[in-house]
């Protein structure tokens, strides 16, 4: 027990201002609580990959029965995963460049390779016709990191608005460069000879949305009004654009 015989009651005053003091401080905290708990839920939402796997495989099977709906996907029964749903092979052939743009891109996802499902990348190798292009595009759920395996590239990217700055280099064999998720982006083969690149992506299926096509080959169309007006051009030649996609 404590000794009484010291003790001083407290004053109407000094009680209050011992109980304001308390009441203060817990008003910060939970204010800084409250702070914290939303800082932590702004982070989960800004997450700019895909969310992160709740198990060691999702092989991604197009029967539903028995099985369990994530990522977009339903998954096969772990205890019956193979080697078979994580591999692919062919990526060492070229892909046929014979198109407007004489580029081609194939395509590693998780349509290809089951077991990506859940994994959050992805990749694919892009061919290049002396000249040829990938024409500018998006891709709007990943980063793209590429490197040129064969051949010279002149690859950028435009940062968003109201800068709009092109940001561009002249890539060699073995170099590497990287494209922010949801920027506009190209690559060009400014070489005599043909290229070859590869690049990973940060997501199991990037998507990805080509800046032409999408604006001048919507179906159905999108009014020639509306492309006069924001590209600036005359009528005619907006519906001369939209008849060659």
């Amino acid at each position: 027990m404590f000794p009484m015989q010291n003790f001083t009651p407290l004053t109407s005053t000094q009680r209050f201002v011992i109980v304001g003091d308390t009441t203060l401080t817990m008003k910060k905290g939970v204010s800084f609580l409250v702070t914290v708990a939303l800082m932590a839920l702004a982070s989960s939402l800004a997450s700019a990959s895909d969310p992160s796997p709740l198990q060691d495989t999702c092989v991604a099977i197009d029967e539903p029965k028995d099985a369990v709906f994530v990522n977009g996907k339903f998954c096969k029964d772990p205890k019956l995963t193979m080697a078979e749903d994580f591999f692919s092979s062919g990526l060492d052939k070229p892909g046929n460049t014979s198109n407007q743009v004489r580029s081609n891109v194939t395509t590693v996802n998780v349509d290809k390779i089951k077991g990506l499902n859940t994994l959050g990348i992805s990749m694919v190798r892009i061919d290049y016709e002396p000249y040829g292009q990938n024409p500018p595009h998006t891709h709007p759920r990943a980063t793209e990191i590429l490197t040129v395996l064969e051949g010279t590239l002149y690859v950028g990217f435009v940062t968003s608005n109201t800068e709009n700055r092109l940001i561009s280099k002249v890539l060699n064999k073995g170099d590497v460069f990287v494209f922010p998720i949801g920027l506009i982006h190209f690559q060009f083969n400014i070489g005599k000879t043909n290229a070859v690149a590869i690049a990973a992506l940060s997501s199991q299926n990037p998507g990805v949305i080509t800046i032409a096509n999408a604006v001048f080959g919507s179906d159905p169309p999108i009014n020639p009004d509306v492309l006069t007006r924001a590209f600036q051009l005359d009528k005619s030649v907006v519906k001369y654009l939209q008849s060659r996609f």
